[in-house]
């Protein structure tokens, strides 16, 4: 165990190419046998600063596998490697992508009115992960063709993926309110 590790990147890490794309089963599998290496138990008779690092590099590795499992967190983290930052505070987008989340706000607060709530609340929320799931894809092929306007674009679709990100808890928070009636 090298205390560098700490400062690598998550993708150098996990042993993973630099990419949007990954295969989250050797991810998974990665991150497991990292975990099996580092657990503060091996080192329970260690001297102190090994014990220390050990912790350290166990909540390295689990930040890491966060970051890099979700596709939202994957995005932001590649931008950030690039050294692009998304302003959280930016709300400026374009209007049709303004128009789809008020509509789709309109219908999550219409929700509890309808004749089926349930049902209606699946439909929407399936149309949010429709739009999660065409924004993931977008975002895979923008990060492959690696130049300075494809990024910019990776990071308006990612801001955007947000918002639908916001969105879906706000439907599953429904989802759970619908429950308790």
């Amino acid at each position: 165990m090298r205390s560098s590790d700490l400062s690598s990147s998550y993708f150098a890490l996990f042993n993973m190419p630099v990419s949007f794309d990954i295969d989250r089963k050797i991810l998974t599998e990665r991150y497991r046998t990292l975990q099996r290496t580092v657990h503060p138990d091996r080192f329970a008779n260690a001297a102190e600063s090994e014990r220390r690092l050990s912790v350290q590099m166990a909540a390295r590795i689990n930040e890491g596998f966060q970051t890099l499992k979700d596709p939202l967190a994957r995005g932001r983290y590649l931008l950030e490697l690039r050294g692009i930052e998304l302003n959280d505070l930016d709300t400026a987008f374009d209007g049709a992508f303004l128009m789809e989340q008020m509509e789709l706000r309109e219908r999550l607060g219409a929700v509890k009115e309808c004749d089926d709530p349930h049902q209606q609340l699946q439909k929407i929320a399936r149309d949010i992960d429709v739009r999660i799931k065409e924004i993931t894809a977008e975002l895979a092929i923008l990060f492959t063709e690696n130049n300075d306007a494809s990024f910019e674009k990776a990071r308006d679709l990612t801001r955007k993926m947000q918002f639908f990100r916001k969105l879906e808890q706000e439907a599953d928070a429904l989802d759970d309110d619908l429950d308790v009636y």
